[in-house]
């Protein structure tokens, strides 16, 4: 297992909970926003807070500017950005709301905030996951612990919404992602993931369950789709993926399951996973390669992950680090969420070739993530990363026509 001990992270103390962290579309190559979703343990009061990255000089420690905030009615569960005009952030509550805050790319402050309340029937409870769609009409999917899967939309009279499904407290969801602009995957706890289709409505159209270990019942904390490679997650330490052409042979990335147990960077709980596209993978061409992914874990671990090859830590920290986001536009970049209130940056070599992947994390269905999609290819592959809390992660492979 090799180190990332040459990296210098910048760090910047907050006086808050960092829930969530994001990076948002940079309007030029010297101007950088991060949002990031707080909470002041003290007062409960939680906001969503955009940041500046500035003096990003080679000889000067860069610093992170405050630039304006919006406070929300409970603690933030959930966040995703838009990455296309207008800069659109959506935020979902563990009082069942959801906010829509529209933002200056440039100057990076609040214009305004739209929302549907919990009040109006929109969901019982938290708000488990959010998603905006990359592609198509911008509409956001969100899921509960309610059972709900509800879509809603910023219109030119406020904000709408419909109801896809609702189990009726026969089932709870944590985590969803957008893998077309009709299709999303949601999960949650003891069943795996469901796939939906908007054209073929009343419910998921394929269902992939797992005996996620000993007979144990696992929940996917987040999720990462990509339209022409696997998709891989990880718990425990443990992180594997699972290729449903060949079901009964997961291929494992880190953990008990490797022949090389120094390989595994981390023993604990991994939060949340992402494919890095910063890492070119030794063998692109192979249709079996699990592409590289980067994790991070209760333990304090920010790693790089790859078939067949050593693991990398990129970050040891004291505490753990609860999440973290890969610049799409400079994938080199990493921010991450430490649990001593404070925020972390690092900058990777930029020596490595680029390539497009995506995974996504299980643990208990928390969060889903998505990368973009060429749908001009007549087949493509739907990657689907997960862990557990037992210390598995599983790698789905759909075909898309």
């Amino acid at each position: 297992m090799s180190g990332g001990a040459d990296l210098q992270p910048h760090r910047f103390p907050q006086s808050k909970a960092i829930d969530a962290v994001r990076w948002l579309p940079q309007p030029s190559a010297f101007h950088r926003l991060v949002a990031a979703a707080v909470h002041d343990v003290d007062s409960e009061a939680s906001s969503l807070e955009i940041h500046a990255l500035t003096s990003q000089n080679p000889n000067r420690d860069p610093d992170l500017r405050l630039r304006s905030s919006w406070t929300s009615p409970s603690r933030i569960t959930s966040l995703k950005a838009s990455h296309k005009a207008p800069l659109l952030l959506a935020a979902s509550t563990a009082s069942g709301s959801l906010h829509f805050v529209l933002a200056d790319p440039v100057e990076g402050t609040v214009d305004s905030e739209l929302s549907v309340a919990a009040e109006e029937g929109f969901h019982r409870g938290p708000i488990s996951a959010v998603d905006i769609q990359i592609t198509g009409g911008g509409e956001c999917v969100s899921v509960g612990e309610d059972g709900r899967v509800n879509l809603a939309s910023v219109g030119e009279s406020g904000v709408g919404y419909r109801r896809v499904f609702d189990s009726k407290g026969l089932a709870s969801y944590a985590s969803v992602r957008w893998g077309s602009p009709a299709e999303f995957v949601t999960g949650g706890l003891g069943f795996g993931l469901h796939w939906w289709d908007q054209r073929r409505p009343g419910g998921p159209v394929t269902q992939f369950k797992s005996n996620w270990a000993r007979g144990a019942a696992g929940i996917v904390h987040s999720i990462d789709i990509h339209p022409s490679r696997k998709h891989v997650g990880g718990s425990c330490g443990t992180v594997f993926s699972w290729d449903l052409r060949w079901p009964q042979q997961p291929v494992f990335l880190s953990g008990s399951g490797l022949s090389e147990p120094a390989n595994s960077p981390s023993e604990s709980e991994v939060w949340e996973v992402h494919y890095d596209s910063h890492i070119q993978s030794s063998n692109t061409a192979s249709t079996t390669k699990i592409l590289p992914v980067m994790m991070c874990s209760e333990d304090g671990i920010l790693a790089a992950l790859e078939q067949g090859g050593e693991s990398t830590v990129v970050l040891a920290e004291p505490c753990a680090i609860n999440t973290f986001d890969i610049d799409p536009q400079n994938p080199s970049d990493v921010i991450c969420g430490l649990e001593w209130e404070s925020i972390a940056i690092l900058t990777r070599p930029r020596d490595s070739p680029v390539m497009s992947c995506v995974a996504m994390g299980i643990t208990s269905f928390n969060e889903i993530l998505v990368a973009p999609s060429d749908f001009e290819s007549a087949f493509c592959l739907g990657l689907v990363l997960a862990h557990t809390d037992y210390g598995m992660v599983h790698l789905w492979y759909r075909l898309l026509l």
